[in-house]
């Protein structure tokens, strides 16, 4: 018995001691701050406050929607623009060169 608490047995009691104690100990318990209670005037205005930003939202959403249509409107016309540019560009060469053989 008398082997059992010491050199390493020493060591043993103590680390189990502490490892008890640790485990019986109460943590702290954070204390969380109660928010106040709103008063029905600061709830109104709050709702109104989320209303407009939920109205100022819906407003944005639809202009970036008319934006993209009119981008891809825009972007037809200009594929249409470059389709005409390339055929009159075609045309005209056609011309000129018809002429050149009709001068010679």
């Amino acid at each position: 018995m008398q082997k059992i608490f010491t050199g390493r047995g020493n060591v043993t009691v103590i680390l189990i001691s502490l490892l008890a104690s640790a485990c019986a100990s109460e943590r702290p318990v954070a204390v969380m701050p109660i928010a106040p209670a709103l008063s029905g005037d600061q709830m109104l205005r709050e709702s109104e406050g989320i209303a407009h930003l939920s109205n100022r939202w819906k407003s944005g959403k639809q202009l970036a929607e008319k934006g993209n249509l009119m981008v891809r409107e825009g972007q037809g016309k200009v594929d249409e623009g470059n389709r005409l540019i390339d055929e009159g560009t075609k045309i005209m060469r056609e011309s000129e060169e018809s002429y050149k053989n009709i001068k010679k």
